[in-house]
């Protein structure tokens, strides 16, 4: 008997372990029965709760649940839930939000089943392998449905048991492995093998029999499915072929998915679903492929075989249909099935017949199937169907162009004449040539011929010239406009529109002028009108190549013109007046009394006069720095593009020169000796101004800037005697790149002397205040090296051979 309790209590242990550790895990005193595996999600909430108010790590917990008896395995299972489930987190608001919206997501679980997809390339053509390739289209059951109340229940399920009302229960409950489920205060209920339905009733039963409020119906029972148990299945014939643990409500399409689907030589249209070693049913992928028909999906079972046989018929569709590929065909489908599977012809596809090459025991063979025989042809393993395209041609076109309201291709009948035609195109234009039309027309050896028409014949009804016509005929109606030559005419000179102009008939000069937009300002009373001259006889004793005419018009009033007459290509010139200039301006800056712009009221006006007129040089000027800055002609740089250097194509000296005209110099600088103009005002620097020049007037600065390749770029103070060397000395001296002997200085006025030699005397330009030493850089001089110096001692050496040879 004492054993009897014993066992009893162990039993009791095991059943209760559950809850002895949700309530409290941190005081119980033996944790060597506990099963981690019935826990449920709302226990091992609870635990986290519990180790969260004590302030209890994981580490700390696992050590007191290994001293309390409890198995590695167990706790690293127990670890596993604690990290993993979502219910662990301790909830909020936002939470008891979320799970109010996906309550179903959340209260059934399911083991997340991963396949890594692989892409068939092998059998990349056959209609249906796309489907197992896409990762997104998995077949996965949805597990936001209700319970299917037809749902077979087994171990690994785990079932949501409530009791509301007067009374109230709550708990999830695992279905063990002898198919039991464990109701505290209510016992054990078996219900493997039962439906979802037939369980409840047998549950609310048992909960009647224990709440009392139950059998009253003051208090209701609900049961759902909180988590799916997965199942075994095995799969034969795919491309990844293997035992899958999936869920139990996956389907048969589902386990093909995993599977990868049919392998090379895999039916997609016999799959075969073993149940209980039966054909339980035979799977064809095509009816879902198709039409979109699931009813082969059906749901699979613990232990289920999925076998993919290989197939039997394959042919090959190519050409002008929708879908080609290669299909897999059954005893008894025709040409048409295989064509609703192609989804069809295309638009461009032959349709009247279709080519098929077969193969027979020993060779190939060729056969036109037609559009009668689409119904009754049955496909043979490994034909090869070709649908071409339909011909490059029309049965029944005609085409008419030119003088007609509306040109464009037409139907053609039999019995068709130019008049019908003309008629369909709405009738001929106001400019159409009546006299002759064209037809080109396609003969039977395919080459072409003209057919000439009288049209106004035709029209009026004569048979013989309202020809009939033919398929393919292209016609055309000539216009009046294309035999009139394109008239222009042209004006130029003091006019606001110049340029080229249609001529038109009746068109005279006070026409002309208005439609140019009349006379500019400059314009003088003087027009010439040119004229070519136009003769049937060469006349040598004429040389003149035009005619012209001069018109003398009032420019103030375009209309006091005579009404000449223009002809066709007259060229019309408007002169400019005699004298007509704009004031035209020149800058001075600097040391004056009034700079700024002055215009020049003189053709001959000079450097002396413009200065008189700015009120002289102020007490602080330069004498010696007065110069003249005048910009750049876009012409002058044209002349030196034009002059040929003859320095070679790759040469870059002309290029340079012409790139710095044009980016970076953009005055010419004319020095001015402003004390020989005072003594005498003939003096040649007195020279005369262009528009846009600048006269610039330094002030006077006694210190002479040193720069370039110098060892400090400075302005020493003029020291008077001094010669150029005391400059460069005081600066430090050249640096290593400095070239001397080509040192230059550039004076206030903008004028350059540079250092010069003779017998061996170096004679360097005089230093005045305000001037500027430049030194420049040295070329690179690129040395020889010492292969260069080898070949040439070698050549030398052979040379010296033969004078000595030639010598003796």
């Amino acid at each position: 008997m004492k054993k009897i309790v014993i066992v009893a209590l162990i039993l009791l242990a095991l059943f209760q372990s559950s809850t002895v550790v949700a309530q409290d895990l941190l005081k119980s005193g033996d944790l060597s029965t506990l099963k981690v595996d019935y826990l449920s999600d709302s226990d091992v909430l609870k635990l986290k709760t519990q180790m969260q108010n004590n302030n209890v790590s994981i580490e700390q917990a696992e050590l007191m649940a290994l001293a309390k008896g409890m198995s590695a395995t167990e706790f690293a299972k127990l670890k596993l839930r604690l990290s993993s489930n979502d219910t662990t987190s301790t909830p909020d608001k936002k939470d008891d939000m979320k799970e109010g919206e996906d309550s179903l997501e959340l209260s059934r679980k399911l083991e997340k089943i991963v396949n890594t997809k692989i892409k068939d390339s092998v059998n990349a053509l056959v209609f249906g392998s796309q489907l197992f390739d896409n990762p997104t289209l998995n077949f996965e059951p949805n597990l936001k449905l209700a319970t299917p109340i037809n749902y077979i229940l087994g171990p690994g399920d785990e079932l949501q048991v409530s009791v509301y009302g007067v009374q109230e229960f709550n708990a999830s409950i695992p279905v063990s492995l002898e198919g039991k489920v464990n109701i505290q205060y209510v016992g054990q209920i078996s219900v493997s093998g039962m439906t979802i339905e037939a369980a409840t009733q047998k549950i609310k039963g048992a909960f009647a029999k224990v709440y009392s409020t139950v059998s009253s119906g003051q208090s209701q029972v609900s049961i759902s499915l909180s988590r799916i148990r997965t199942i075994k299945v095995t799969i034969i014939g795919s491309k990844q072929p293997g035992n899958y643990s999936i869920s139990s409500l996956a389907t048969v399409y589902n386990a093909l998915f995993l599977g990868g689907g049919p392998g090379k030589n895999g039916s997609y249209r016999n799959i075969e679903l073993l149940r209980d070693n039966k054909i339980y049913r035979t799977v064809d992928i095509y009816h879902f492929l198709v039409n979109g028909d699931q009813s082969d999906n059906v749901g699979l079972k613990d232990n289920d075989v999925i076998r993919i046989p290989a197939y039997n018929q394959r042919v090959t569709v190519e050409g002008q249909v929708k879908r080609p590929g290669i299909f897999e065909m059954k005893k008894g489908e025709t040409f048409s099935d295989l064509l609703s599977f192609a989804s069809g012809f295309n638009e461009f596809a032959y349709t009247a017949s279709v080519n098929v090459l077969q193969k027979t025991a020993k060779e190939f063979k060729v056969r036109d199937i037609t559009s009668a025989e689409f119904n009754t042809y049955r496909p043979q393993s490994g034909d090869e169907f070709r649908v071409t395209k339909i011909l490059n041609r029309f049965e029944n076109r005609i085409k008419i162009e030119g003088a007609v309201f509306r040109p464009d291709t037409y139907s053609f009948y039999e019995g068709m004449r130019i008049s019908d035609l003309i008629l369909k195109a709405d009738g001929l234009k106001e400019d159409a040539y009546s006299k002759r039309a064209r037809i080109i027309r396609l003969k039977s050896d395919l080459t072409t011929e003209i057919v000439n028409i009288d049209l106004e014949q035709a029209l009026k009804g004569d048979l013989q010239a309202d020809i009939a016509l033919n398929r393919e005929d292209i016609i055309t109606v000539y216009s009046i406009l294309d035999f009139v030559e394109e008239y222009k005419i042209t004006i130029d000179g003091e006019i606001k529109k110049p340029g080229i102009y249609d001529y038109h008939e009746g068109l005279t000069l006070n026409d002309f002028l208005v439609q140019a937009g009349g006379l500019t300002g400059s314009a003088s009373k003087r027009v010439e009108v040119a004229r070519m001259i136009v003769s049937e006889v060469i006349d040598d004793a004429n040389p003149n190549k035009a005619e012209l005419f001069n018109i003398m018009i009032t420019p103030d009033d375009n209309e006091q013109a005579k009404n000449f007459e223009l002809f066709p290509f007259d060229v019309v010139n408007i002169r400019r007046m005699a004298v007509y200039e704009k004031p035209e301006m020149v800058i001075i800056s600097g040391a004056v009394n009034y700079a700024g712009k002055y215009v020049l009221a003189s053709k001959k006006s000079r450097v002396y006069d413009i200065i008189e007129r700015a009120g002289g040089l102020t007490s602080v000027a330069n004498l010696d720095g007065v110069k003249i800055k005048r910009p750049i002609k876009a012409k002058q740089i044209e002349e030196v593009e034009s002059i040929n250097l003859n320095l070679g194509k790759k040469d870059s000296i002309q290029n340079k020169i012409e790139k710095k005209l044009k980016e970076d110099i953009k005055f010419a600088i004319i020095p001015v000796d402003w004390r020989s103009i005072v003594k005498d005002r003939k003096s040649s620097t007195n020279v005369t101004l262009f528009p846009g020049d600048e006269i610039e007037v330094s002030t006077f600065n006694e210190g002479v800037k040193v720069a370039g390749n110098v060892l400090l770029t400075s302005e020493i103070p003029y020291s008077k005697g001094k010669g150029f060397n005391y400059y460069l000395n005081a600066v430090g001296g050249i640096d290593s790149k400095g070239w001397k002997k080509k040192a230059y200085i550039i004076y206030p006025n903008g004028k350059a002397a540079v250092a010069h030699s003779f017998l061996f005397i170096k004679s360097y330009p005089t230093v005045t205040p305000g001037s500027q030493i430049i030194v420049p850089e040295k070329p690179e001089v690129k040395k020889m090296s010492t292969g260069e110096f080898v070949s040439i001692a070698g050549v030398l050496a052979s040379l010296a051979g033969v004078i000595i040879a030639i010598l003796r």
